[in-house]
């Protein structure tokens, strides 16, 4: 797998609230992302939902095949990347930086998108709405940080 990158970060202090962009953020197994609506401080809730990743290069798609610009905070999810197909990391242990991960699932775009975007925003996400990933090992991610693959199937 070839090395990709880190392109932006995004967090929302709640569901449903503004996202707003940052240069780096804390990652804690078991937790999420500090600050983000789906950080659990007790631990609890969904381990999908602990970073949910998308490509810059799927939100390109969504300009070019449904001409809708989007940005990737609107896309609601926390990492942007670049140069990385997320879809063949489900099952994965990967890096971002200093923090391990899994992927878990592939995430499909929401209405809640829809609703906070135009109508064929959804269409144009169909295979290409992001990644949710666990954390493993938690620590500082940062804007520009590589992306790998640590193991195969």
């Amino acid at each position: 797998m070839s090395k990709g990158k880190l392109v932006a970060i995004h967090i929302g202090a709640k569901s449903g609230g503004e996202i707003r962009a940052m240069d780096s953020v804390r990652a804690v197994a078991g937790h999420g992302l500090e600050g983000d609506r789906n950080y659990r401080a007790d631990g609890s809730g969904e381990r999908s939902e602990e970073v949910p990743l998308i490509e810059s290069e799927a939100i390109e798609g969504v300009e070019r095949d449904q001409a809708i610009s989007i940005t990737g905070a609107q896309s609601r999810r926390n990492l942007l990347t670049q140069g990385v197909s997320l879809n063949l990391l489900v099952g994965q242990e990967f890096r971002v930086g200093e923090v391990r991960m899994r992927g878990l699932e592939l995430g499909d775009a929401c209405t809640h998108l829809r609703r906070r975007t135009k109508p064929g925003v959804l269409k144009g996400l169909v295979h290409r709405g992001g990644l949710r990933a666990q954390i493993l090992e938690g620590g500082t991610i940062r804007t520009g940080d590589a992306i790998e693959e640590i193991s195969s199937r």
